[in-house]
């Protein structure tokens, strides 16, 4: 099925400069990771190897995506071609984002090993599944969170949508504490010699907490409670659930084969979507390129 509508008068000067900036994420991306091929050999090689690896997908995923601009409910795409179908740009999306949540939790975890918090707390039961169970949790649950994903696109069951941005919420929810505990105790650190050594993890806890912190507040206070929740009960509730239920092959082959082309703001969802299509393709990029740097104790030279 395909359907056009009118466009916006500002539609493709945005979709230009979002994917302009994702061609440059990509190029440094790709900088970053070469760079680390010459650099020297130490403890921290394998992680640093790894997290590149992990950054290097999310950004190429991204700059496919903004150019392939895709909604998976409705199948809308910003291109009538396959390569803007929402089964493959959510195949994409799952590599992208599990790339995301490991970077996040190899940091955190790396940063246990290189750092512990005030003697106070560090033996409590909550404060040793902070540091040791928190992170490994919130990388399973953005896991789960994508075979949810998977299954709204091809059923097209809200539902499944709100379950799967609940395990998205939930998630930076269980690492926000750590996040700030962390923080605080970076900031009051005596040690000058300690502090400069850990100030690629002051960097990257002060980015996390201003994400996480920003994060689960549109989470559970306007996104799951208002937006998502009350439309996916809505649909459960209609005699002629819109859009239509869709099982088996025929769901799956639709969603990889159909796209709707369109350019209508409206259909797109407004400036909500603008603000997160906006917001997603940049800024969580601009994470991923620091991330990539593999925060780390800094070595005595």
């Amino acid at each position: 099925m395909l359907f056009l509508t009118s466009a916006w008068t500002w539609a493709w000067p945005w979709w230009g400069t979002v994917v302009a900036i994702n061609v440059v994420n990509l190029l440094i991306a790709i900088y970053v990771f070469y760079r680390s091929k010459t650099s020297k050999t130490d403890d921290y090689t394998p992680y640093k190897k790894k997290l590149r690896i992990a950054g290097i997908i999310f950004i190429s995923v991204a700059m496919y995506r903004s150019i392939f601009i895709s909604r998976y409910l409705t199948q809308l795409a910003w291109f009538n071609t396959i390569l803007n179908s929402t089964l493959l740009i959510r195949t994409f999306a799952l590599f992208a984002e599990m790339s995301f949540a490991y970077l996040i939790m190899s940091v955190l975890l790396r940063l246990n090993k290189d750092f512990s918090t005030n003697d106070s707390m560090k033996d409590t039961k909550l404060m040793v599944f902070l540091k040791t169970k928190s992170p490994i949790y919130f990388f399973w649950f953005i896991g789960i969170a994508n075979v949810f994903a998977f299954g709204g696109s091809i059923t097209k069951i809200r539902l499944l949508f709100a379950i799967e941005e609940t395990f998205w919420g939930i998630g930076f929810l269980l690492i926000t504490p750590f996040v700030l505990i962390q923080l605080r105790t970076l900031v009051k650190l005596e040690d000058t010699k300690l502090k400069e050594a850990l100030k690629m993890y002051k960097t990257f806890l002060i980015i996390m907490a201003v994400f996480c912190v920003g994060y689960v507040s549109y989470s559970l206070l306007y996104h799951l409670p208002i937006e998502y929740w009350p439309a996916a009960i809505e649909q459960l509730q209609m005699a002629n659930p819109i859009p239509e239920f869709r099982f088996g092959f025929s769901a799956i082959k639709d969603a990889l084969l159909v796209v709707n082309q369109t350019h209508d703001y409206d259909a797109w969802g407004g400036l909500g979507f603008v603000i997160w299509h906006s917001g997603y393709f940049t800024l969580c990029g601009w994470m991923v390129l620091y991330f990539m740097n593999a925060p780390r104790k800094l070595l005595n030279k």
